[in-house]
């Protein structure tokens, strides 16, 4: 990290990441269960989690320069290899890991843009990739020389992308792609140095596959599609075999399936069903509703118990024979707006994103209270210093205050601003609440035990408030806009006491700890250091490589403040 920040910050320290609350269900089948069955994985970012089951342990293997977007673990659990998305024309790194040792072996490049999907064959020899819309290439590679054996396009001509791959459950030298109206069935000629695949025929039946599973005897494979019906193929004669349900299509698509050793399928749709089902008829015999559309299915060992991702980021626990879930994982789905601890503890801390605000124990990462306001947007939260209730701003321009230990509405404050409320902060004495809205108002709120009254309304900002940080002593704050503005309210007279300008859309703004400075950044990267008492500016240094500085704040002491930036890491600078 050294190198991205300017000469001028003494001290630059990368944090060390000790805990994720966190799941992305968007990734298809990203939950994965290891076989040695103590162990979940899955990416989140552009990082990868290994976490225990039963203590909830995490390692974390760090190495892709963007998100992950496809993983996958080789049979015997000795591999993972991952995928990522990049930047059109450019190459997307495949990292293979070594999962005893949690560390980097490979790290392959061939597909441009974004890897679609990858498989390890039977016996851990190959591994099979496949790009994705801009590359459109299937790759086979050698584990053992790391290198890639041999490539061709995924699919034909006339159809679409593949977007799934299996590998036989058999034979090192067969493996399945599928995706928008192509079904393959691909031989490798190891001596040759080629693949070469078998179009599958459906007849009339012209499909767009979502999920692929295949039987442990390699008899048969199973495709879900986006019109919620299931085919089975035999990879042998490359014929269909049988299609269903005929009637009660699976909602939004089958996005996720899974073959069972004891015979039948389980299947998640994207309306959030996961049933049990056999063929021909693919009728549910068992089902579950769960919340968000099912991405990814695992099984435990031979799917006794088994585990649900959903888009909503939720991770459930299911046994078979009861057919009962059990949350064992959530976190926001959205991107999270804000985080803020209660004053004097850090045992819980707040965060929101869209229509949730969730409060979380700290120590175990558990969610303690979820808060959900339908269809609306939560753009910033406050403690008031009591811990008597959460403040909130919302789009609608309300804001509401909810209990911290029960989420009971305890107000709202309607109409507070014209476009939605866009930053909100609190007095230490519990009796104000400031807030900015989208067109750049500030307003001071007079909070009484049952009333709240507007105080006064200033107008100066031309733009929509980011943030505000009021003084110690409740006497002052300072607010940043997307205008290029701060401003330093003096909150007695409820008049601007100092304007600071510069080039930049101002995301985030603190005092330090002693008040006589307040530290900016925004979307021009440049951390400024400003007087208080003239505005003037008193130093700059550079705080990100790229993208805007969105989050900032400053320890008790004031040595040092960290900054979060549109990207992938976050530096700890120090302040003197």
């Amino acid at each position: 990290m050294d190198e991205k920040i300017s000469p001028e910050a003494k001290e630059v320290a990368d944090l060390e990441l000790d805990a994720v609350i966190g799941f992305n269900g968007h990734v298809p089948n990203g939950l994965k269960c290891h076989p040695d069955q103590e162990h979940l994985i899955y990416p989140l970012g552009c990082t990868i989690l290994i976490q225990a089951i039963n203590t909830q342990e995490q390692n974390f293997l760090h190495g892709h320069s963007n998100n992950v977007s496809c993983l996958t673990i080789s049979k015997n659990g000795d591999y993972i290899a991952s995928g990522q998305v990049t930047f059109m024309g450019f190459k997307a790194d495949i990292i293979l890991w070594d999962y005893k040792e949690r560390e980097l072996i490979a790290r392959l490049s061939l597909h441009k843009g974004k890897i679609e999907a990858l498989a390890f064959s039977p016996n851990d020899l190959y591994l099979v990739s496949l790009g994705g819309p801009d590359d459109g290439s299937v790759v086979v590679w050698s584990i053992a020389k790391r290198d890639a054996i041999c490539g061709s396009p995924a699919a034909g001509l006339n159809v679409g992308n593949a977007t799934t791959v299996v590998f036989s459950r058999c034979r090192d030298e067969t493996f399945v792609t599928a995706g928008n109206g192509t079904i393959r069935v691909w031989e490798l000629d190891l001596p040759n140095r080629k693949i070469w695949p078998t179009e599958c025929q459906t007849g009339q039946m012209k499909r767009i596959v979502m999920s692929i599973a295949m039987a442990d005897d390699d008899s048969f494979f199973y495709l879900g599609t986006t019109t919620g019906d299931i085919l089975k193929m035999n990879p042998r004669t490359k014929l269909l075999a049988d299609t269903g349900p005929a009637k009660d299509k699976y909602s939004l698509g089958v996005s996720a399936i899974r073959c069972l050793k004891m015979g039948g399928l389980l299947v998640g749709s994207g309306a959030g069903l996961v049933v049990f089902c056999k063929s021909p008829s693919y009728k549910p015999a068992k089902k579950i509703q769960l919340q968000g559309g099912i991405t990814s299915i695992t099984l435990q060992g031979e799917g006794h118990q088994f585990f649900v991702g959903t888009e909503e980021s939720h991770i459930y626990r299911i046994s078979f024979t009861e057919f009962k879930e059990t949350l064992i994982a959530t976190c926001h789905f959205e991107a999270v707006q804000d985080i803020v601890f209660p004053f004097g503890t850090a045992e819980l801390f707040a965060t929101c994103a869209k229509k949730d605000i969730r409060v979380w124990h700290t120590m175990s990462n558990r969610e303690l209270l979820r808060i959900t306001v339908p269809n609306m947007t939560c753009h910033a939260i406050d403690f008031m210093r009591d811990g008597k209730s959460i403040i909130s701003a919302w789009n609608d321009g309300k804001i509401r205050a909810f209990a911290p230990e029960t989420g009971r509405l305890m107000y709202v404050i309607n109409s507070a601003h014209r476009i939605g409320v866009t930053a909100i902060a609190t007095t230490s004495d519990c009796k104000r609440v400031i807030s900015g809205g989208g067109e750049g108002e500030v307003r001071v709120w007079q909070i009484g035990c049952k009333t709240q009254k507007l105080e006064e309304a200033l107008k100066e900002h031309r733009s929509s408030v980011s943030c505000i940080r009021v003084k110690k002593n409740n006497e002052e704050c300072v607010t940043a806009s997307t205008d290029g503005t701060c401003i330093i309210w003096d909150l007695v007279r409820l008049k601007r006491n100092q304007m600071i300008l510069a080039n930049t859309l101002f995301q985030c703004v603190c005092y330090h700890p002693e008040e006589f400075q307040i530290i900016t950044s925004g979307a021009d990267r440049k951390i400024a250091y400003w007087e208080v008492f003239d505005g003037s500016v008193i130093r700059e240094l550079e705080g990100a490589l790229s993208g805007s500085v969105n989050g900032m704040d400053i320890t008790q002491e004031g040595a040092h403040f960290v900054t979060g930036a549109f990207g992938f890491s976050v530096p700890v600078i120090s302040a003197a």
